[in-house]
């Protein structure tokens, strides 16, 4: 097999262990393998390229490619503030790939609360914002925003502007959830967008902090635990004062990122009837409007 020495003899020694660094950063990045970080422009100082196709990217999109979705009967079996609470709400996530919702279907069907994808980045918005939004409320929905995170592409204090300006913000009037925040695998490249993991949770802490600067809420963090414990080490330090919204899609919500004791939301299925993304709130109806009031 030739050597890079046996391509390019005329180069030094440095000139040659450049190149090959070059070639392994781009094998690296194609293949999206993890502790390659230090091979991308984040991890450089620099920024990725805005999102390709931002369309595709949405709640569970990449937990599904990455984790399976396995499906099952969802058991209501967790408690919110104490085990004799054992209630649960129907709810859907939705995003432009889900187009014009039918959310009279949605309503019939049981369905009692929705997140609709608002922005990522700071380059894209959902074309379909203001019918899923709009439209959930007026069926009578609780319902709120999210925004897809892409860490690379800018910081979290740009992101959390973007989210605010253009659907995420909240209101008190008792039909409006927190906007959350959706990390999970980078739909672009490394799984954990070439950041460190002290870099992604001081990302998050500055997108966490702007929001709640405007808003006076803790956003809810969308997860799963296998990207978590991958790109954050499992950090612990969200866990107090983030709502946990995690997906698992099988009979039972199974492990939670270190920090959390309890579920908020579960997303527990990417092929639900109508939509495909079904999500179960861990409480009570009254508990749910608690969360939408603050």
């Amino acid at each position: 097999m030739p050597t890079l020495r046996s391509r390019f003899p005329h180069r030094s020694a440095r000139a040659r262990a450049t190149v090959a660094s070059a070639l392994l950063a781009a094998l690296s990045l194609l293949l999206g393998l993890p502790g390659t970080a230090d091979a991308s422009p984040a991890a450089r100082g620099g920024r990725a390229s805005e999102p390709a196709r931002p369309g595709d990217d949405w709640a569970g999109s990449q937990i599904a490619r990455h984790e399976g979705t396995a499906t099952g009967t969802a058991r209501s079996t967790f408690f919110l503030a104490a085990p004799s609470r054992m209630a649960s709400v129907e709810g859907v996530d939705v995003s432009s790939h889900n187009g014009n919702v039918k959310w009279s279907t949605l309503w019939k069907s049981g369905a009692r609360f929705a997140y609709v994808k608002a922005t990522e980045s700071t380059s894209y918005t959902n074309p379909y914002f203001t019918q899923q939004y709009n439209g959930s409320y007026k069926t009578g929905m609780i319902r709120g925003a999210y925004h897809f995170a892409t860490p690379n592409t800018s910081s979290g204090t740009a992101q959390a502007t973007y989210f605010l300006k253009h659907g995420g913000g909240w209101s008190k009037d008792g039909k409006t959830l927190p906007g959350a925040l959706d990390m999970e695998y980078n739909p672009y490249g490394a799984t954990c967008y070439g950041m460190s993991a002290a870099k992604l949770v001081r990302w998050m802490k500055d997108f966490f902090a702007t929001y709640k600067a405007r808003t006076g809420r803790d956003a809810v963090l969308y997860t799963s635990t296998s990207w978590w414990k991958q790109c954050t080490g499992n950090s612990t330090a969200f866990g107090t004062t983030h709502p946990l919204w995690v997906p698992r899609y099988g009979s039972s919500v199974g492990t939670l990122p270190k920090g959390w004791r309890y579920q908020t939301l579960w997303q527990y299925t990417s092929t639900g009837r109508t939509v495909g993304d079904h999500n179960r709130f861990n409480g009570a109806f009254d508990r749910l409007k608690a969360l939408a009031n603050g």
